[in-house]
Formats: structure tokens, sequence, C-alpha cells
């Protein structure tokens, strides 16, 4: 046979191999990964002796033919069945590694969200076991309290990503939308910084049940600020309880004197107390224009708002005690600046 037909069918079928299908083994996905520092032949290497590559010479000789053997990137592969060859060059020539997804959630608070990341295995945890202040300067941002600063979203990332990187992320998303909305607020508010706003949007976030209501939640609260009545809102009591905390909220409780116990001390909080979303920071700078100055649960997530405090504990009475007349926290107030 001439070197010419020998070419020619040498040819042919590297061709062929190259759109016929990869062997997995059951045919079920098969992930891999290549580390840095990794070649492609040890890659193939490894793959023809999983049976997955039946000849890894053609691999090695389109990487050659192409100039691309040397363009793979590191990270987590994934092979479906029924790809072939080529799609397999593909993949490591574009570098689709596969993608993992943390989401943060609207309402979390510092310990949770971090609980949420350090359950990650994708991620590599260098913040484990760190204080919240160490956390804080891992990130580039030692002397800020850490609660609110991250915005709550869905973040992608490839396997051996750092939970630093992530924190990075999500810190600087909610800095960044701060900084555009805060320019953008309503004309009025009782706030002098962008990190008050944050604090009454956390507040908003743990207070709202329905959606529609965040708007006039907020404005609420913002009456109150401007009439110089303590919020008294449950979640900051809650926050300020910490680990104490059981589920239930008792009236010693709200007597109890902190920090973050809006029932004993006016004004704000000194910081967030969740992580507010997009929709909380903007209630918080553009709340309704309304006259309410109370609202109370009616137990299915939506409230029932008041203006004055004696319609207010009419409703406590008809939502929280289900018609029964008995002491609670603003009932037999006589003044509005109580509370």
């Amino acid at each position: 046979m001439s070197a010419a037909l020998v070419a020619g069918a040498f040819w042919i079928d590297y061709r062929d191999y190259l759109s016929s299908p990869l062997s997995l083994p059951d045919e079920a996905p098969l992930t891999f990964e290549i580390k840095a520092g990794s070649s492609l032949k040890r890659v193939v290497d490894n793959l023809a002796e999983q049976a997955v590559i039946e000849k890894p010479r053609y691999i090695l000789l389109n990487a050659r033919l192409t100039g691309k053997g040397t363009q793979i990137h590191t990270g987590e592969y994934r092979l479906e069945p029924g790809m072939t060859v080529q799609d397999f060059l593909d993949l490591l020539y574009q570098g689709k590694v596969i993608q993992y997804s943390l989401t943060l959630i609207e309402g979390w608070n510092f310990k949770q969200m971090m609980a949420a990341i350090h359950t990650t295995p994708q991620l590599e945890q260098k913040t484990l076991g760190l204080s919240d202040a160490a956390i804080m300067q891992a990130i580039g941002h030692g002397d800020e309290h850490p609660e609110g600063r991250f915005m709550p979203d869905t973040y992608r990332f490839t396997r051996g990503m750092s939970d630093v990187a992530i924190l990075k992320q999500a810190y600087n998303a909610m800095a960044d939308y701060l900084e555009e909305q805060w320019p953008q607020r309503a004309v009025g508010l009782p706030y002098e910084t962008a990190y008050e706003a944050l604090i009454m949007a956390s507040i908003v976030e743990k207070e709202t049940g329905v959606p529609e209501e965040r708007d006039t939640i907020a404005g609420v609260f913002v009456n109150r600020l401007e009439k110089r009545m303590r919020l008294q809102t449950d979640p900051t009591v809650i926050y300020g309880m910490g680990d104490d905390y059981d589920g239930n909220i008792r009236r010693r409780d709200l007597r109890n004197d902190t920090p973050y116990n809006t029932y004993t001390r006016g004004g704000l909080p000194p910081t967030p107390i969740a992580m507010p979303g997009r929709e909380a920071i903007h209630a918080a700078l553009h709340p309704d224009e309304t006259e309410y100055l109370y609202f109370v649960s009616r137990g299915d997530g939506s409230h029932y708002f008041s203006k004055t405090l004696k319609e207010h504990n009419q409703a406590v009475i008809q939502y929280q005690l289900k018609g029964r007349k008995r002491s609670f926290s603003s009932y037999k107030n006589n003044e509005d600046d109580n509370q």
C-alpha cells in the first residue's frame, strides 16, 4: 500500500474518531477535574485508563493541529452520554467547566448566610472558624459590622473558588446597589446616610410577608421616625436577643433593654438586622406617603394598618387576641409619643 493510501486511511480514521461517541461507563455522566499544572496528555491518559477515550493519540494530534493543546482551562468538567470526541475537545478548549450556584436568601442574618456558605462543599473554605471581624478583614472591610452588608442573590462559581471570593462579590453587589440608589431617594427622608437606609431596609425585609406591603410598611416606620415615636418592631428585639431567642417573644423580652430593642430605645438600631433585598431597599428609599402609624399581622402574612392608637388596639384584639381584650404592649397607652 502506498504512503498516500496509508496517510489517507489514517486521516479518515482520525476524522471518523472525532465524530464517534465517548465510551462512558454505564452511559452515565462522568465528571473529572483538571488541576493547575496538568497537561493535556495527562488528562487524556487518565481518561484512556478509564476506557473513556480509546485513541488518545488522535486527541493529542488534534491539539497539535489546532494549536489549542496549551489552552485547556483548569476546573471540573462533566461528560454527558452521547457526547462525541469532538464535543469533549470543544469542552476543553472553550473551558466549559461545571458551574455551581449558591443562593443567599433575603432576610437571612449574617450567621445564617455564613452557615450556608460553610456548608457548600465545592467552595474552598478560608473563613471557617474566623470571627465576624476577621471575616470582614479578609474581604478588606475590617472596620465594618457585617450584618446587612451582603446582597441576597444567586452567585455562580466553579469548584475550588474560595468563600472569600463569594463574600466579596456579595459585598460589592450591595455596595454598588446602595451607591446607585441613594442619590435617587425620595425627598425629606429621615436618614442621614445610605447606611441608615440599609438599616431601615433590613427591618422592612423582616416585617414584610406580602411583597405588595413593603412600601406601606416602610411608610409607617418613616412616619414614626419623623414623629419621634419608637419603632416598636419585634424583629429588632429578636435580633438583640441573639441565641436566647427560642421562637417565642415574651413581654419581658420587650422590656429587656438592648441596643436593638426598639420598644425601649428611640430611632433606628445601630446596625441592620438582616440582609435586605433590592425591593426592601427600594421601599426604604421610596416609602408610601401615608398617614398610617401602626400595623398588626392578620396571621396570613398580610397586615392591618391603622392611623390611630385606638384603631390599632382594636386590630390587635381582633387579629392577635381573637377578640379577647387583655393587656398588651400598646394597650392603655394614651399618648402616641410613648410608642
